[in-house]
């Protein structure tokens, strides 16, 4: 079968047998039996009207006469409205929905066809010729088996129902893994937090072994340990889903892997299997791949490292495989502090420091006030390449360099190792997407949290005690109170369609598109309550982005599990053509991509052009991964490798000089428009919080709105950051009003409508004197007052 797997953070799975969808909207827990489909998701397979005999004869005319179209009509409306009729569909898999949308059909069907089949030519003129008569020999309810037929015609699903729930069922998954189950697999689950050396045991029993498998959430990860086991004269591969590197020289396999876990295979036999991040198996978007993992790899010993809130999950997933769970507990090997203040100032950085925020636009904006001090730091955010996070980690780490402090998302959360004195939470909300795929802005998890912070403190670094806090007062208590929150416990595992599912799906489906195809199966699938469906709206996005591409659906499944951010037009594009030139058999060859991305590249100029770069790598990304799935139609990995490290250097370049580059972005910005890039989730504090303080503070302008939602963190900054570190407060209002319009606008918060009347309700006040933030009826009332003290 075709290895559809990769080693990127958020993408689709491989042909794995799991299955869709986070939500609980979508899933069923299968306790009550099966439950009635999501008809709306039916989309009905359109039928012609049929044009006549062979030499335009009409059989059903010549035996009988001429329909008349009218009364036709009306006594197909006749059979519509009767309540027997709806009954009867009702009992074969029509609800109102489908009833209806195939009378319509059935409708337009006879109403435009020059002519219909003799049976139901004759029928119809019983109906219509005997209509009124006290013994008719017709009646509009002998119409139903030739309604019926039709109806099955255009929901060709109504007809396989039962054979779809078979197919989508995912209650027993354990099942689906013969070779697994053919052992008795040791399980040790090695529970601690960050820092507390639990993958260390596990490694040493992996090294240990005559063969083993590493399975780790990242590229950076899989590739720390394949240099770790052949550094100690044990030979490993190294497998993600852009590449394939051999500790032998003639290629053949070594006895160990390191890999990310989408890529790992569960028909090879190990010794010892680790799967690193366990609680990972809650992840939405990734968690089948865990769940795959766990119950699917043939190792003698499964050692299993993570938070202790994935222990009584495993242990019960465990329990349905027959396999007892061993538990061994760590502590962590180093002190870790929650300090009792706040930075409150950049001013007061120490060698060591690490301030991690959660956007890119806080990440340039703290960088840059960092060098106004005179200070270097270095930057990694998670859309760098791997080997620019690993240089700027270096970077940081080196006793030498005069680089101490570090700037970064919570990327630094895991696979990177870091000789970091203190973690400085510069905000402690952050954005995410919910289950419906929403918006959302929202205090950072304990579990998140606790990671981030565990991060401080390294055992074997020069900080041999961790240390914890904020960058604003305000924000210090609410972090102690998430840091002393117990972990909530993992309760569900993830799963997702495998290309053979789709494929059953398809043979019963022939004109369903693929996004359909999945719709369908999550509204049918059935899982036990210790699972759940991952979210497939990137696979249905990229879906609907190549439907009109004419593919096969085996190769329409690999394009629509690319690993790719589909929030990034430049890689969206790039995969359309990638999936154009291949469906018309052309191989994409190294000229291609050269000339598509514009190969050779120069050092960014500013933050736009690193932004591009950075898009460009994971071309690249996307072209090395579909060389391993169609290597005749992406013949030239090799080069396009070559490039790819050469294009890491560059982007190296432009980080080393991030804040010239912010400089000469905010330099050629217009007024007003001081944000360097745009971001998916812009607001630094909670919708909830950023509404409340507006309707407190009755905003009527983007000025007075931009103040409103500041409070009290931008408003903190504004006060304590412009006045300590010498940032114009004016250049702060010029932030605040022209980025804040911008992001309030894309998270909705705000229309244009909205903005334009805010505006002209300001200028209004402006050309009246009036700058306060009350609204107009305050200002009406203030002024009422006013003049009867003045009477």
């Amino acid at each position: 079968g075709l290895a559809l797997g990769h080693g990127r953070p958020a993408a689709a799975p491989p042909p794995q047998p799991a299955s869709a969808s986070a939500s609980s909207s979508s899933s069923s827990s299968g306790e009550g039996g099966s439950r009635a489909p999501d008809t709306s998701l039916f989309v009905p397979v359109p039928l012609k009207p049929g044009p006549g005999g062979a030499a335009g004869e009409d059989v059903g005319a010549e035996l009988t006469r001429p329909l008349d179209k009218g009364e036709v009509l009306k006594n197909l409306n006749k059979f519509y409205k009767r309540k027997e009729i709806q009954r009867l569909g009702a009992e074969n898999g029509l609800d109102a929905r489908l009833f209806h949308q195939a009378f319509i059909s059935f409708r337009k069907y006879i109403m435009e066809s020059s002519s219909v089949s003799a049976d139901l030519h004759i029928i119809l003129n019983d109906i219509c010729c005997d209509a009124g008569k006290v013994c008719p020999a017709g009646h509009v309810d002998d119409l139903f088996p030739f309604f019926l037929r039709h109806a099955k015609q255009i929901f060709p699903m109504l007809d396989c129902m039962d054979d779809l729930r078979k197919i989508s069922d995912l209650r027993l998954p354990p099942n689906w893994y013969p070779d697994a189950r053919a052992i008795q697999r040791k399980i040790i689950f090695h529970a601690g937090p960050t820092n507390s050396g639990k993958t260390y045991h596990a490694i040493q029993r992996f090294l240990s072994a005559k063969s083993g498998i590493y399975c780790g959430p990242l590229k950076l990860l899989a590739h720390e340990i394949f240099q770790k086991t052949n550094d100690a004269n044990v030979p490993c591969d190294l497998v993600t889903g852009e590449e394939r590197v051999y500790a032998n020289e003639d290629a053949r396999q070594a006895p160990h892997i390191a890999c990310t876990i989408e890529m790992c295979s569960t028909n090879i036999p190990y010794e010892v299997a680790v799967i690193d991040e366990i609680q990972m198996i809650r992840d939405p978007a990734r968690g089948w791949a865990w769940t795959r993992a766990l119950l699917g790899l043939c190792a003698e010993e499964i050692h299993v490292c993570g938070e202790a809130a994935a222990i009584d999950l495993v242990t019960e997933l465990m329990y349905t495989t027959g396999e007892e769970v061993e538990v061994r507990n760590y502590k962590r090997l180093t002190p870790l502090t929650v300090l009792d203040y706040a930075l409150e100032s950049l001013d007061n950085l120490r060698p060591g420091d690490c301030i991690v925020c959660f956007s890119k636009n806080d990440i340039y904006s703290v960088s840059r006030q960092i060098e106004a001090r005179g200070l270097e730091c270095a930057v990694i955010y998670g859309s760098l390449p791997p080997g620019t996070k690993l240089e700027q980690a270096k970077k940081f780490n080196d006793p030498d360099d005069p680089c101490k402090i570090l700037v970064a998302t919570d990327a630094i959360g895991m696979g990177l190792n870091l000789c970091i004195r203190r973690i400085i939470f510069n905000s402690i909300v952050k954005p995410t997407v919910n289950e419906k795929g929403e918006k959302e802005i929202d205090s950072i998890p304990t579990s998140q949290a606790l990671q981030i912070a565990g991060r401080a403190g390294r055992f074997g670094s020069s900080f041999q005690q961790g240390e914890v806090t904020t960058m604003h007062r305000d924000d210090l208590m609410q972090l102690k109170e998430i840091l002393s929150e117990a972990v909530p416990p993992v309760k569900a595992a993830g799963l997702h369609p495998t290309p053979e599912q789709i494929e059953m799906f398809a043979y019963h489906l022939p004109d369903a598109t693929l996004s359909n195809l999945i719709d369908i199966f999550v509204s049918l699938s059935q899982v036990d309550g210790m699972y759940f469906v991952c979210n497939i709206d990137d696979f249905k996005f990229l879906a609907d982005m190549i439907q009109h591409i004419p593919l096969n659906l085996r190769s329409r499944y690999v394009f629509c599990t690319a690993p790719l951010n589909r929030k990034e037009p430049f890689v969206c594009t790039t995969l359309l053509k990638f999936a154009r030139q291949f469906s018309r058999n052309e191989p994409l060859t190294f000229d291609w991509l050269c000339r598509h991305t514009k190969w050779p590249l120069a050092a960014p100029k500013n933050i736009k052009e690193l932004v591009h770069l950075e898009a460009v790598h994971d071309v690249f990304d996307l072209y090395l991964w579909l060389s391993y799935r169609f290597m005749d139609m992406f013949p030239d990995a090799a080069l396009v490798r070559d490039i790819q490290k050469k294009l890491d250097d560059i982007i190296q370049i432009g980080v080393r000089n991030i804040t010239k580059l912010i400089r000469a972005s905010q330099s050629a910005a217009a007024p007003g428009t001081a944000e360097v890039v745009s971001e998916d989730f812009p607001l630094s504090r909670t919708t909830r919080d950023a509404r409340v303080a507006s309707d407190r503070h009755g905003a009527k302008s983007p000025e007075a709105l931009s103040i409103a939602v500041e409070t009290p963190a931008l408003r903190r900054a504004r006060n304590t950051r412009a006045s300590r570190s010498g940032v114009r407060q004016e250049d702060l209002k010029s932030y605040g009003r022209g980025s804040l319009a911008n992001r309030l606008l894309r998270e909705g918060l705000l229309t244009q409508e909205m903005l334009r009347q805010l505006e002209s309700e300001w200028q209004d006040q402006h050309r009246n004197g009036r700058y306060g933030f009350g609204s107009k009826r305050d200002d009406q009332h203030s002024s009422k007052e006013t003049g009867k003290k003045r009477k």
